[in-house]
Formats: C-alpha cells, sequence, structure tokens
C-alpha cells in the first residue's frame, strides 16, 4: 500500500466492444431469474404497472389534439353545445392522475423490490463464499472479484428498471411512430438524425467509464482501508501512539484525488461532446417543427393535429434519446453483471468426494503426514515441505518453531482449510481427502491466535465454537467454566448477555486474556476427537497460561490436541514436541530426548531459560 499504485492508465484499460456489449446481455436472463427468485409477485406488479404506462403518453396527446380542434370549432361557432369539450377535459384530467398514481406505484414497487433484491444477492454471496477455500480469500484477485460482487448486490434494480423502462417506452413509440408515420415518414428521419450522434457519444463515454471504474477496484478496496485504519476503534491505539494519522491521511488524499482528476477529465469531456450532440438534436427536432407548422398553414392538417404531431415528435425524440442512451446502460449493467456472475463461477478445490466416509469415531490410529509439502498461490516458496511424522490418537503433540516456520499451516492442513500440493495427510490410513468434510471440521475443534472478537454478546461469542448449540445454554456455561471464562461472567452487569465490544451501546470491551478465555471456550463447544490450540494464549502471562494448558491437559484426556506455543513450561506438558524449520521437520520427540539431543530444540529452550534468570 506503500509508493504509486501499480494501475495502468486509463487508456491501456481495455474497453467493452460493442460485439462484448451485445453478448453481456445474455446475463439478463440469469439476472431476472434472480429478480424472480427474488419475489416474483412484485416483478410481475411492475411489469403489468409498466404495461398500462406505456399508453397513457399516447393518449393524453390525442385527447389534447381533440381539445383543442373542439375549442377552434367552439370558437367559430358560438352556440354549439360545450358538453363534448367539458368531457375531453375530464378525461385528460383523469388521465394525468393515473399516470402520476402509476408512476408513484412503479416507483415503490421498483423500490421494495430493489431492497428485497439487495438482501437476496447479499445472501447468495455470503452463502457462496461460505463454499469457497481458505487459500482464495487470500488472493488479491479473488478479492477484485469479491468486492466487485458486492458492488452488484445494491443498485442492480436499476438495470431491472431500465429493461421494464426500455420495453415501455419501446410500446410507447410504437403508438407514437404511428401517428407521425401516417402524416411524413420523413420525420422519422429527422428524428434519427437528431439521436443517433448523442447516442454514440453516450456509448463511447461509457465505455470509458467502464473502463474507469474496473481499473480502480484494487484501489478502491486501498482507499477504504484507509478510511477504516484512519476512524475505527479497532485502530486509534496503534493510529494515536504511532502518530499515524498523517500518514493514512496523506494516502488516502493520494488516492482520492487520483480518482477525482480522472473522474473529473472524463466528465468535462463527457459534457462538452454532450453540450454539441445536444445542439444537433434540437436542430433535427426543430427541422421538423418547421415542416409541421408549413403543412398547418397551408390547411393541410388542423392546429390539434400540429400540437399531436409536434408532441408526438418531441416525446419520440425523447424516448428514442432514452432508449439509445438506456442501451448502452442496459448493455453495461450486464456488462457489470458479469462481475457478479463470475464470482459464482469460482468454484471450490476442497470439497467432500463422492460416497465419503464417515469420520472415525473414535480415531483409532491416528493422523499420519506422508512427504506433505504446502505453498500458497502465486508463490514458489514451501510454507511446508517433506513433513513425515505421525500424531497418533490420543496424543499431545506440541509444535515449536521461529514465526514463519510454518506451524499455523500444519494445522490448516490437519483441519483440510487446505490440501497438500504434495504428498498426503491419512486419517487411521484413509486419505484425509475420502472424509466427509462437514464431519471432519466437526470432529476438529481448534482456536487461532488471530481469533476474532465478535461483536456480539458473551454467550454467542463461546456459541460460536458450535454454532448449532446457540440456544443450548448449558453447554455454554459448561465451555465457560472449562475455560475459566465463566469467573469473568459473573463479573460482567448482564453475564452471559453482556454485548462485548464498543461497536454498539453498551458493550463492555475486554482485555486481551480475558478476550482469549471467551475465544478458549469456543474450544470446548464441541466434542471434538482433535483439539488444536495455535498459541491462542499469547496475551496471559507465563503463569496463566500454564494454568490454562494444565487444565486443558486434563479436560482432553484421551483426546489428540495440538499445541503452538513459544513457551517451553507449556510445550514440554505434551506427550512429544515436533521442531520446524522453514517449513520443513527438523526434530521431533518428547521433552527429554530433544534436551539429550542436544538439537535446536535444546538450543530454544536454553535461549528461553536464560532469560527467567
Amino acid at each position: 500500500m506503500t509508493g504509486e499504485s501499480k494501475r495502468p492508465p486509463l487508456n491501456t484499460i481495455e474497453k467493452p466492444t460493442f460485439k462484448e456489449k451485445i453478448s453481456a446481455l445474455g446475463n439478463l436472463p440469469r439476472f431476472f431469474k434472480l429478480v424472480w427468485q427474488t419475489n416474483h409477485w412484485y416483478t410481475i406488479l411492475d411489469a403489468l404497472l409498466r404495461l398500462i404506462r406505456s399508453a397513457i403518453p399516447v393518449s393524453i396527446l390525442y385527447v389534447g389534439k381533440l381539445i383543442i380542434d373542439e375549442v377552434v370549432l367552439l370558437s367559430k361557432n358560438h352556440s354549439a353545445n360545450h358538453k363534448f369539450l367539458w368531457e375531453l377535459v375530464t378525461a385528460e384530467f383523469a388521465l394525468a392522475i393515473i399516470s402520476d398514481a402509476l408512476a408513484r406505484a412503479t416507483s415503490l414497487v421498483d423500490s421494495l423490490l430493489g431492497d428485497l433484491f439487495s438482501n437476496y444477492t447479499s445472501v447468495r454471496i455470503m452463502e457462496h463464499a461460505a463454499t469457497l477455500d481458505l487459500d482464495q480469500f487470500e488472493d488479491s484477485e479473488f478479492y477484485d472479484k469479491l468486492e466487485r460482487a458486492r458492488q452488484q448486490t445494491i443498485g442492480r434494480t436499476i438495470l431491472l428498471s431500465q429493461v421494464f423502462a426500455q420495453v415501455q417506452d419501446l410500446i410507447t413509440m410504437g403508438f407514437l411512430a404511428a401517428g407521425l408515420m401516417a402524416f411524413n415518414p420523413w420525420l422519422i428521419l429527422l428524428l434519427l438524425i437528431a439521436i443517433v450522434p448523442a447516442f454514440l457519444g453516450e456509448s463511447y463515454f461509457n465505455d470509458r467509464s467502464y473502463a474507469l471504474t474496473r481499473g480502480q477496484t484494487p484501489e478502491r478496496r486501498e482507499l477504504d482501508y484507509m478510511r477504516y485504519l484512519g476512524a475505527s476503534d479497532e485502530t486509534a491505539k496503534e493510529v494515536k501512539l504511532f502518530n499515524l494519522s498523517d500518514f493514512l491521511i496523506n494516502r488516502f488524499k493520494t488516492l482520492s484525488n487520483k480518482f477525482y482528476t480522472d473522474n473529473k477529465k472524463l466528465s468535462i469531456k463527457r459534457a462538452s461532446w454532450g453540450t454539441l450532440f445536444a445542439l444537433i438534436g434540437s436542430a433535427g427536432y426543430y427541422a421538423a417543427y418547421i415542416v409541421i407548422i408549413t403543412q398547418t398553414i397551408v390547411g393541410a392538417i388542423t392546429i390539434g393535429t400540429l400540437t399531436f404531431l409536434a408532441g408526438s415528435f418531441r416525446q419520440l425524440r425523447s424516448l428514442l434519446e432514452g432508449i439509445l442512451s438506456r442501451f448502452t446502460s442496459v448493455s453495461q449493467g450486464a456488462i457489470y453483471l458479469r462481475d457478479f456472475f463470475d464470482f459464482f463461477e469460482i468454484q471450490p478445490n476442497i470439497i467432500t468426494q463422492k460416497n465419503p466416509l464417515s469420520f472415525p469415531n473414535p480415531v483409532k490410529e491416528g493422523f499420519v503426514f506422508e512427504d506433505v509439502g504446502f505453498k500458497y498461490h502465486n508463490t514458489e516458496n514451501w510454507a511446508n515441505r517433506h513433513l513425515s511424522f505421525t500424531l497418533h490418537a490420543g496424543e499431545k503433540l506440541a509444535l515449536v518453531g521461529e514465526n514463519g516456520s510454518g506451524k499455523t499451516t500444519l494445522v490448516k492442513l490437519l483441519a483440510r482449510l487446505y490440501d497438500p500440493t504434495e504428498g498426503k495427510i491419512l486419517l487411521d490410513g484413509i486419505d484425509l481427502r475420502n472424509y466427509d468434510l462437514l464431519e471432519l471440521r466437526h470432529n476438529i475443534g481448534i482456536i487461532f491466535q488471530d481469533y476474532l472478537r465478535y461483536q456480539m454478546s458473551f454467550a454467542q461469542n463461546i456459541a460460536v465454537g458450535n454454532i448449532d448449540e446457540l440456544d443450548n445454554r448449558a453447554l455454554i456455561k459448561q465451555s465457560a467454566e472449562k475455560s475459566l471464562a465463566s469467573l469473568l461472567a459473573q463479573k460482567l452487569p448482564n453475564q452471559y448477555e453482556q454485548a462485548l465490544g464498543r461497536r454498539f451501546n453498551n458493550g463492555v470491551e475486554l482485555s486481551g486474556g480475558e478476550w482469549q478465555k471467551v475465544a478458549l471456550a469456543r474450544a470446548y463447544m464441541k466434542d471434538a476427537q482433535l483439539l488444536i490450540l495455535d498459541e491462542p494464549t499469547s496475551a496471559l502471562d507465563a503463569r496463566a497460561e500454564y494454568d490454562v494448558f494444565q487444565r486443558f491437559a486434563e479436560l482432553t484426556k484421551g483426546k489428540t490436541a495440538v499445541l503452538i506455543s513459544h513457551r517451553f513450561s507449556t510445550v514440554r506438558m505434551a506427550n512429544r514436541i515436533l521442531v520446524l524449520n522453514k517449513g520443513e521437520l527438523l526434530e521431533i520427540g518428547s521433552h527429554e530426548e530433544l534436551l539429550a539431543l542436544n538439537g535446536r530444540y535444546a538450543e530454544l529452550f536454553r535461549l528461553q531459560a536464560q532469560g527467567y534468570k
């Protein structure tokens, strides 16, 4: 995030061709299917309202023609009956009322359907994101797709309104064009001359706008991140302590000014050319108007017909301009939809195989790593390599190594958050990939060092360890007792219903050690056969961590466990200790065996012991 952005210049970003825009319209059926699934009654009602509205403009124009002709007739014959005139005025008034009511009803339905669609598609994105792999979330290209998909959940029903409006305007144009062609077909040619330049201009600048927006996606995410860092309760402490506000503000200004400059250039060009095209359009309209006036003067048509034709031409011009311009918007919207649907095309690699095996209960032999290696996406460096060892059933195994040695990656492989790049992991002699994934995850309880501090109630913060038991208050309290978090709950004003964190009203912030006890309680929410603690007690002092792990060891007798800790007083409680160096297995054995080996573990142990003298 430091230094200049790598975003390519605007003129190097690929713009959609006309063929691509036509092809993008193929996304509309899938879009309408989503809209229909959101609420089919609102969708039908919207279509019906617009169908009725399409006949209103020509009806008002025609009634207006009749009114003017009737007024002219009555002005020449003062003794004629005025009844028909007032009936026409009443009819026009009724049409105006109906038109306004239909417009408001359509706007209401659009708004309601838009809210529902935004909610529905947001849920769909969350559901699909839940199926994807952890390493996909760690890829920046994936995040760009996810961000663009999120953007499509808001305002995409504008596309629905645009398509419905397109159909509505086409029907209206059919009525109006019929009247113009009956009078003079050349008026249609003048209409096209007036409109086509504006359409081509709008199409060009919409293409540029799409290219600009798409190219800005990575930096937009950085901009949002700068905004978050600069004004968040979670970051305020370090921002103040390290005096980061100027750095964050300057970076925000750099990015936002760049966006402003790009948008300004495009907006100025669009406004300038738009003025020229509007001039051409006005010239075409008044050329047609002159033709109609000339015909009226020579008596070829009545004054009422003049107003009808002039009004029809004016509305046709407006409608056709809207349709051509909206076509570009619709096609652009359909291209944006591609971003939305592209996200749903991303499929996880870590899935449950066909006819999976049930997780063994109990585990008899344990987990076996056979020359396991793993490297992250878009990197040539191995996070783990040539791992070959056995985690026996009921064994407590500790992982030791410097930061970056691959300890956390190893436990993620155990939980099948990742699949090995090479080699395989066996459970009771069978490849881990052959077991049902949900059952596997259910039988593994894991707490990471970077556990989440949910801005929820005390009970909910514990229940996330096994969310299916959210309403099982007895299990939640039992888990809190095991992690010693129950003592904390008793001190809180609302105990287990107390909101934690400062994001919402009446929330209480906990200390790092208190949060860790709450997080540890999550590990006890499952009757898991494998428990993994990845440095979840780093905020506790040495004595408190020792007590927690001592209690953990007593509560998990007979179960398999993996412990990661930098404190050797904790590590030595394990049956065996595995020492990692640069992702590879360096040593393995009990505390006494590794000290006798006098290798890396013994060196690290002596260094830490020296610090306590």
